[in-house]
């Protein structure tokens, strides 16, 4: 798997140091490409876009070393804390499978942002489940998640096809409009 992957950092309003960390720990299993984009939230100070190479799957973990991983949470949820409550920052991980699986990360509260920061993995027991054919629009590209801190728990959100965008409601998916 480690044959020369490749990752990217899009990044504003993070420190230099908090984007070393973070290089540091992805260095070691991927090339990085890095660039520090203007603000295009108004609602954010700060926000990072990773790219992960590699599907959102158990063999990603085994591979990347779940260590590494902690590690990085604990970078995230550091952020946070340096930043305080409010809308101050965003995270988007998006793992490169088929389908792309993306987390956003963008909640006010601390507590509830570091819980979702630490039950990512949890969404690798449930995958099956939501990427079961029978369940999921046709020629699905991407599939959005998002935490829900009413559940405490990551929630299917949005997909989209090459033409189509759908959003999670209930139990099944609606066409967007």
């Amino acid at each position: 798997m480690s044959e020369n992957l490749k990752t990217s950092l899009r990044y504003y309003g993070i420190s230099p140091w908090e984007i070393e960390v973070i290089y540091g720990f992805l260095n070691s299993r991927f090339s990085i490409s890095q660039e520090e984009i203007e603000p295009n939230d108004e609602n954010f100070v700060s926000f990072l876009d990773v790219d992960i190479p590699l599907a959102f799957n158990e063999e990603f973990f085994q591979w990347f070393d779940f260590r590494r991983w902690e590690k990085i949470k604990d970078v995230f949820k550091e952020m946070k804390r340096r930043r305080g409550s409010g809308n101050a920052l965003k995270i988007q991980l998006n793992f490169l499978g088929d389908p792309k699986i993306v987390f956003v990360i963008d909640i006010d509260e601390k507590r509830w942002y570091d819980n979702a920061i630490e039950k990512i993995d949890f969404v690798l027991e449930l995958l099956p489940y939501h990427l079961n054919p029978e369940k999921l629009p046709s020629d699905i590209t991407e599939i959005i998640y998002r935490f829900d801190t009413n559940s405490i728990r990551w929630r299917l959100n949005s997909a989209r096809s090459q033409n189509k965008e759908y959003v999670f409601r209930g139990d099944s998916w609606k066409v967007s409009t």
